[in-house]
């Protein structure tokens, strides 16, 4: 089992120090590192197989030159440059000397596996030296800068059983499947070609490891109830063909399977195949709906213990996240990687109730907005939009949390236990008015609108009007229908506002009337009905589309100021490296 990783000057990581264990899971945004820190152990595999082949593990510090690998020869990397591996493509570094010439400076690349084998600890580093844009070097790892002294290589035997193998998620399936050689096979999997292999890593399962393949039939018939029937190779056509039986008897051609079904079947299938090997899994969940991402994470990993085997996923699925939340080894990509599962038990406790997607997402972004729902921050958004403030790009992507309570207390809770997390966190909570009282301390800071709520700050008349005008369905768009629709609202404005004064409640325009439930709404679906039209902002999904059609000089000055709080609040913010 791999227990330690270190990386340095690959791809897009600098510096990482990751620990390892049985079962792992790399969560993080887009581009932080994940896949690369997966590909970094498939490179140090493949530099550890070159060595092995050409040098041994016992030659001379002194005699060991590098060994060449072509870039062609990663096939879980592949790279159509080999400078593509280098952090920021960055090969070579100038240094001026005292003589005020440029020295030349390799970049090395430098991987650190550290492992438990037979019982036994070892350490393994290599570093690899750019050659030119088809080749590198690799060689042990140097202990001293001029390479005289290098990193002992532990006994073959040992490295020989550290198996890594690259597995990227479901991309499809072909509809037609020549037979493939083993090499072929790993090539297109490196290549993420994952729809052309299926049924031939079914197909070599199930001639090489029959009892492995029944074990992977009866998992697939008890997850989806399909009981798969065993790969055939067309000698005529030279193809792979596979097919599987459902409940009802009919039996159907693999292609006629469910996206779910498919990345099952491939996670389980490599699985099987590669028994004591280290399995890096870039989003296993891929493809599958909430459930079964859970039940398809426990399997694979009772799987993976079945087989000696180790795994190392990269996920985004929050289902993933709190399901390894108890048991296994949690690294977050948020500057520098580092495990996020293991800060005692009480921290353990609020992330647990609150969810390790929160802690990543507020260690991120170091701040967090609260508000009642997503409804509430589209009209703000567009309120900042509108007048160009400069609250429009935090708002785009904010790390919110909707209480779907008007209630202080439920934002409180959520907000100190991620403070647990990270205690430098700092927060804005909105609310509708309230009678509760507000707070301001530990770094979370409450406000509520003056007026009932944000609706009301987009209930005028004239916004309405306007927006009758210029909103009509595509086939209503002409200039002579713009007075029909304007003359239909106004119609319903005035039944509505004759309805309430009758039931003896709020005047539409007023500050305490619920301007969404009791006004807006009824308002379009009566429009709506009278022109005879699917208009949809007869909800509140739309509401913000009516910011458009306000003067920007007439947006009201409290919407400004929640947004320069907001401006505020994440200028305290302290988010990762």
């Amino acid at each position: 089992m791999l227990t330690r990783l270190t990386i340095r000057n690959f791809k897009r990581l600098e510096i990482a120090d990751i620990e390892l264990g049985q079962s792992v899971v790399f969560i993080g945004p887009n581009n932080s590192g994940k896949t690369s820190a997966l590909q970094a152990l498939a490179l140090w595999e493949a530099g550890v197989r070159a060595w092995l082949s050409k040098r041994g593990s016992n030659v001379q510090a002194m005699k060991r030159s590098g060994v060449t690998l072509n870039r062609k020869d990663l096939i879980a990397v592949a790279v159509p440059n080999a400078n593509l591996l280098w952090r920021d493509l960055h090969v070579r570094s100038g240094e001026r000397q005292e003589d005020g010439k440029n020295k030349t400076k390799n970049i090395f690349i430098e991987i650190v596996v550290e492992g438990v084998t037979r019982g036994q600890a070892w350490q393994c580093g290599l570093e690899f030296d750019y050659a030119n844009p088809e080749s590198f070097y690799c060689r042990p790892l140097r202990l001293s800068p001029d390479g005289a002294v290098r990193m002992p290589l532990p006994e073959a035997e040992l490295l020989a059983e550290a198996r890594v193998a690259f597995l990227p998620p479901m991309s499809g399936l072909a509809s037609i499947e020549p037979k493939l050689e083993h090499g072929r096979i790993n090539v297109l999997i490196g290549e993420g070609q994952t729809a052309q292999v299926l049924r031939n890593l079914c197909y070599r399962l199930a001639e090489e490891n029959p009892v492995a393949w029944e074990a992977l039939r009866n998992d697939v018939d008890r997850l989806f109830g399909a009981m798969l029937n065993s790969p055939e190779f067309n000698t005529i056509r030279g193809e792979v063909t596979m097919s599987y039986r459902e409940k009802t008897g009919v039996e159907l051609d693999l292609s006629s399977a469910g996206r779910g079904l498919q990345q099952t079947l491939l996670l389980l299938a490599y699985l099987y195949a590669n028994p004591h090997t280290t399995v890096l899994l870039d989003e296993p969940d891929a493809h599958l709906e909430i459930l079964r991402q859970r039940q398809i994470y426990r399997i694979i990993n009772d799987v993976a213990r079945q087989q000696n085997g180790q795994i190392i996923s990269a996920s985004h699925s929050e289902v993933i996240l709190s399901e390894a939340a108890d048991k296994d080894t949690v690294i977050a990509f948020l500057g520098k990687p580092h495990r996020i599962n293991n800060k005692g038990s009480q921290l353990q406790k609020a992330l647990n109730n609150i969810g390790f997607d929160h802690y990543y997402l507020a260690e991120e972004r170091g701040w967090i907005l609260y508000m009642e729902g997503s409804t509430d921050l589209d009209i703000l958004r567009a309120f900042a939009k509108k007048i160009a403030h400069p609250a429009e790009a935090l708002l785009d992507a904010p790390f919110v949390h909707y209480v779907g309570e008007n209630r202080p207390q439920p934002a409180r809770d959520h907000f100190f236990g991620l403070k647990e997390a990270k205690p430098d966190l700092v927060g804005l909570a909105l609310f509708d008015r309230i009678n509760n009282p507000l707070q301001t301390e530990g770094g979370l800071v409450e406000k509520m609108w003056t007026k009932r709520e944000i609706e009301n700050y987009i209930c005028r008349e004239d916004i309405l009007l306007s927006w009758a005008k210029g909103n009509g369905p595509s086939d209503l768009v002409e200039e002579m229908e713009a007075p029909h629709r304007v003359e239909t609202m106004q119609l319903c404005i005035n039944e509505l506002v004759q309805a309430l004064e009758t039931q003896g409640k709020d005047n539409p325009w007023s500050d305490h009337i619920k301007a969404s439930d009791e006004f807006l709404i009824p308002l379009m679906r009566n429009y709506a009905r009278k022109l005879g039209l699917p208009i949809q902002t007869e909800n509140k999904a739309r509401f913000h589309e009516l910011v458009e059609f306000m003067d920007a000089e007439a947006i009201d000055h409290e919407v400004i100021s929640i947004l320069d709080a907001i401006i505020e609040t994440a200028s305290l913010a302290m988010p990762a490296a």
